[in-house]
């Protein structure tokens, strides 16, 4: 799910609904504030999607929460490639964490839902692409990785839980399949997200910096919110 509000919640700056940008955040403002605000209106739409709303609201099956898993394959295995190209360099600031790494987890569920030869099963949807294709394109400079980990691990780490609960009340999970919410190295997750807003906060970015974090957040949103609508046209009847 996207970032860091309740309940649950990825293509190019004009795919999907647009809303006016907010104004340059100011330097008094942390960074972890600033994208708060700054993506209130994209996060809004992203949680009243159709797919969302079905799938939060008991409406679809297995399959649809299956489709979206492959979905998100794709955009960790591209996120999380960029972040280990920063960490190799020695410029990631902290902000790559071993503790969020997810394609690990999705992959062990996608072989739970689709069974063996699952690669072979799993579609990438054309949203997908682009959304990927935007990760490789900006993902390896500091503040646009930070815009979509931002949105991207704040989000499991929050409305991601409420998913999970959801899923497993109306879809019978009890570990296997949905296990990309849990988190096992991180003991008490507010106590790291407050980590995680501390690094943001810090990072060393100059005033055009930040605006362009903030930006590159509502971008990552929108192309969020272009996933779900494939996935919508798909499984939403």
């Amino acid at each position: 799910m996207t970032s860091d509000r309740r309940p649950v919640t990825a293509g190019t700056p004009a795919t999907g609904t647009t809303t006016a940008a907010p104004a340059a955040p100011s330097a008094d403002v942390p960074l972890s504030a600033a994208l708060r605000a700054g993506t209130r209106a994209e996060h809004e739409t992203a949680e009243r999607s159709a797919f969302v709303e079905h799938l939060v609201g008991g409406r679809l099956d297995v399959a649809a929460y299956a489709d979206l898993a492959a979905q998100q394959l794709a955009v960790y295995t591209a996120l999380e490639a960029a972040g280990d190209r920063l960490r190799a360099a020695g410029v990631d600031a902290g902000l790559v964490f071993d503790e969020l790494r997810r394609v690990p987890a999705i992959e062990d569920d996608l072989g739970h839902l689709y069974g063996a030869g699952w690669r072979d099963r799993v579609r990438t949807l054309p949203a997908t692409a682009a959304y990927v294709a935007r990760l490789e394109e900006v993902a390896g400079a500091l503040p646009a990785y930070a815009a979509h980990g931002y949105t991207r691990y704040l989000g499991d780490l929050s409305g991601g839980q409420v998913l999970q609960r959801m899923l497993q009340r109306h879809l019978g999970f009890t570990g296997p399949g949905v296990t990309f919410y849990d988190f096992p190295q991180i003991h008490r997750l507010k106590p790291f997200k407050d980590v995680y807003r501390e690094r943001l906060d810090a990072l060393p970015l100059t005033a055009d910096e930040r605006a362009a974090v903030v930006e590159e957040a509502r971008v990552a949103f929108r192309l969020n919110q272009a996933v779900f609508a494939d996935l919508g046209a798909v499984h939403v009847r």
